[in-house]
């Protein structure tokens, strides 16, 4: 009995920024035990976690994924600071990142084509398993990556959505520059679709509303050949300019704004591929069915990211495709995560990392 007690008093905890239960907000700094890698886990020290829109709607109780209690986190770096006995990939003192799928079956029909995000019984690092808003998170050897050594911890904590945007341009509608394309939404996401499009070599006009001018001025920076505020300017005029009245030939919607969505299906080239990359907020939205219908418009959705993307993204990292010193617009300690939450909730900020360690270079 006093032995049991000594271990219990010996267990070393940790500060996690944890979503206690549903509903809004309902989210503090915990203590949580540091968890102990398994045979096939690594345990990271994490250095940065980006904050995900998903975040934010978790924050305000509209995404239903979350398994509570549970920290969040899910756009991270690090380094190995502990591995499982039958770890052989990884060393203490790597510097990594990983796929947010924690658990998958292993026996659906989308398991045996490595379609992870699709797997009904999959559990995603800071949704259903504690994520990288602490100090620590742990992390399957399968799905983890050595970082490029030219590769910052901030650059490679945008791999995760980085690979969500390559799963949409290479996976789900193949991007290739013959295309001339709307990019709906200059947020994060938006602004690597832009980066990732004008790499691949395609026409891209990016759109968004009067308050988000700024992003739009990055979005231009980025390479995007047209910039449209759809509250002032006319994106049908644009549109038909650039495409001779044929229209464009994709669109992802980075918006999760069915405002947007019905402006821009009429501006599609019959049978071009929309592709909805954004959450929406609710699960039912109106949208423009006839266009879909009468243009024969492929609409398609794109969900999260699979182990195909993920080198891709890596890539794009290291060779600097991706601006990663202007996407990164603030970064706090994970003691400050909740001003962290709210400068990403105000809309002033690109991208917004919580730094969980300060040793890190």
């Amino acid at each position: 009995m006093q032995a049991a007690e000594n271990t219990q008093q010996n267990k070393k905890t940790m500060k996690a920024v944890t979503k206690k239960e549903a509903g809004y907000d309902k989210m503090s700094l915990e203590a949580l035990e540091i968890p102990v890698p398994k045979e096939d886990e690594i345990l990271i020290e994490v250095a940065y976690t980006g904050i995900c829109g998903s975040d934010i709607h978790t924050f305000k109780g509209e995404y239903k994924n979350p398994v509570t209690p549970v920290a969040l986190g899910h756009e991270f770096s690090g380094r190995v600071a502990q591995v499982g006995e039958n770890v052989m990939k990884f060393k203490p003192m790597d510097r990594v990142t990983s796929q947010t799928t924690f658990y998958v079956c292993g026996q659906c029909t989308y398991c045996k084509k490595e379609q992870y995000n699709l797997c009904p019984y999959r559990k995603g690092i800071g949704t259903q398993q504690n994520g990288s808003l602490a100090k620590y998170v742990i992390a399957k050897e399968k799905y983890a990556h050595k970082l490029p050594e030219n590769l910052s911890y901030e650059g490679a904590a945008m791999s995760e959505p980085l690979s969500c945007c390559v799963h949409a341009m290479y996976q789900r509608s193949p991007l290739d520059l013959h295309d001339t394309i709307l990019v709906m939404g200059p947020g994060p996401i938006g602004l690597f679709l832009v980066q990732i499009a004008k790499e691949i070599g395609a026409t891209v006009i990016a759109t968004g509303i009067s308050k988000d001018s700024e992003r739009l001025e990055l979005a231009q920076k980025f390479g995007a050949d047209a910039i449209v505020d759809t509250q002032t300017q006319d994106l049908t005029r644009v549109v038909n300019q650039m495409t001779a009245n044929v229209g464009v030939t994709k669109v992802y919607d980075a918006s999760g704004s069915a405002v947007a969505v019905n402006q821009a299906l009429p501006l599609m080239k019959k049978g071009g591929d929309f592709v909805q990359v954004g959450l929406f907020k609710d699960k039912f939205e109106k949208l423009d069915v006839e266009s879909m219908i009468q243009r024969e418009i492929h609409y398609i959705g794109s969900r999260s990211q699979n182990p195909y993307d993920w080198p891709i993204a890596l890539h794009l990292l290291a060779k600097g495709a991706i601006d990663v010193s202007t996407m990164v617009t603030k970064k706090f300690p994970l003691e400050e995560w909740r001003t962290a939450f709210e400068s990403v909730m105000s809309g002033d900020e690109v991208k917004v990392m919580i730094q969980s360690g300060t040793s890190f270079s």
